[in-house]
């Protein structure tokens, strides 16, 4: 599946909202972003660059995010589940912003809450967290 390019844009931008949202940003983190960024055709030096400055950059807007297509939609609240759960225990900001983002995109809640409760046994078990941005590439 091709992702249109706005899409991708929004999908590295969302999760990089996200991150910067936990006020933290783990190496595992670091590591699941670049991983998408690079999936996604944007170069290491530019996303390394990014993830630098993330928390004091004021120019990243926290809204939202919107996408074109409803499966890279899902499969962006999936991952986004995953990175919020890398850090520690996904924090009552990151929620809120994953559960708007889901809203705005028109994904049931029901939906929503199959896919935390998911992430949540496989993060309890210890397995590492692959991308299901790897899905749709």
């Amino acid at each position: 599946m091709g992702i249109p390019l706005i899409d991708k844009s929004y999908y590295l931008r969302g999760l990089l909202i996200l991150a910067r949202k936990g006020n933290y940003i783990s190496p595992t983190q670091k590591e699941f972003i670049l991983n998408a960024g690079n999936r996604l055709g944007f170069s290491k030096d530019f996303c390394e660059e990014t993830l630098e400055s993330l928390l004091y950059n004021h120019c990243l807007c926290d809204d939202p995010v919107k996408f074109e297509s409803d499966t890279v939609a899902k499969s962006f609240i999936a991952d986004g589940i995953k990175l919020a759960c890398l850090g520690s225990k996904i924090s009552q900001s990151e929620l809120n912003w994953l559960k708007r983002s889901s809203k705005l995109n028109n994904i049931a809640k029901e939906w929503f809450d199959k896919q935390l409760k998911q992430f949540e046994l496989v993060q309890n078990s210890s397995v590492s967290a692959q991308l299901t941005l790897h899905s749709l590439l």
